[in-house]
């Protein structure tokens, strides 16, 4: 349904945002999991026509949306990033007004409207001005802005920044949801915000699509490459400074570190099975193969 071919971005002074990404999208939600500065604000405005890309094509159901952009727009619900507001309105006069603005009668939009406000939990706060609202009930706002029109394209750019947790799962399932028969894209750098909802992850960094695959293609790549070790505190920077480090967890016996490599990088590493951050941190960070050591510090720890 949504074809990125070969898109580049080039801005001003020669930066490189996106580097000849090319990718399909059909029904489903494709979680794109990449670090800050990977690039994928800059893919997602392309995506969403709100920039031109320096090369390359994006097609929706065949169209060229760069040169015929209205094609996407009016199938489209999209969140930036950075998502402004007017903040002497309410959440619902501004929905009445953007929902004006997508083309809704007054009429339509007005039910729709309490449908979305109830949706994100935002009912109880419709009187007050926006200007009132927290970080994470602006996003809320945002998220409801997006899903005005009942699109069938929806692209969100780090939707959960600032929701609490219990926030961020039940907008995680309500995207799940609205997949079954959208194209839905998610850009985040949290894994645990994709590993739950998307059956199609695309890892980018430095604007290049470095992998894509179902989670357990990417769990796969990473199988017999995780370790555990327990490591006495003073070591840990010593061990993060020679090893791609997963993830320390502090125990009353040391520190259980979790780490990447191709063969055991201690006497006492222990062999775990992998998560889908392990297999992210491994794709982003091109584990490279290192020799086994066989010396063990006198307390058995590593």
């Amino acid at each position: 349904m949504l074809e990125l071919i070969d898109v580049t971005k080039v801005y001003r002074g020669g930066k490189r945002a996106v580097d000849g990404m090319t990718m399909r999208l059909d029904t489903g939600l494709l979680g794109l999991l990449g670090p800050n500065g990977a690039g994928k604000s800059s893919l997602l405005r392309i995506a969403a026509t709100v920039t031109r890309p320096t090369g390359g094509q994006v097609l929706f159901r065949g169209t060229d949306v760069v040169a015929e952009p209205g094609v996407l727009r009016r199938a489209l619900g999209y969140l930036p990033q950075d998502f402004g507001v007017y903040p002497n309105l309410t959440s619902r006069e501004f929905l009445a007004y953007l929902a004006a603005a997508k083309g809704l009668s007054a009429r339509s939009a007005r039910a729709r409207i309490d449908e979305l406000l109830a949706l994100v939990n935002l009912t109880e706060a419709v009187k007050r001005p926006l200007g009132t609202y927290s970080g994470g009930m602006l996003r809320r706002v945002g998220i409801a802005q997006a899903l005005l029109a009942d699109p069938q394209v929806i692209i969100v750019d780090e939707p959960t920044a600032g929701l609490d947790p219990e926030e961020r799962v039940r907008f995680r399932n309500l995207l799940s949801d609205l997949a079954a028969d959208r194209v839905v894209m998610l850009s985040t750098h949290i894994v645990s915000d994709v590993e739950s909802v998307a059956s199609d992850i695309a890892v980018v960094a430095q604007g290049r699509l470095l992998s894509r695959g179902a989670p357990d293609q990417l769990l796969a790549a990473v199988e017999g490459r995780v370790w555990e070790i327990l490591a006495d505190p003073a070591d840990v920077p010593s061990i993060r400074q020679q090893n791609l480090v997963s993830r320390l967890a502090h125990t009353s016996g040391g520190v259980r570190v979790r780490l990447l490599a191709d063969a055991p990088p201690y006497a006492t590493a222990q062999q775990v099975p992998p998560d889908l951050e392990d297999a992210y941190l491994a794709i982003v960070n091109q584990v490279p193969a290192r020799p086994a050591c066989t010396a063990a510090r006198r307390d058995g720890r590593a």
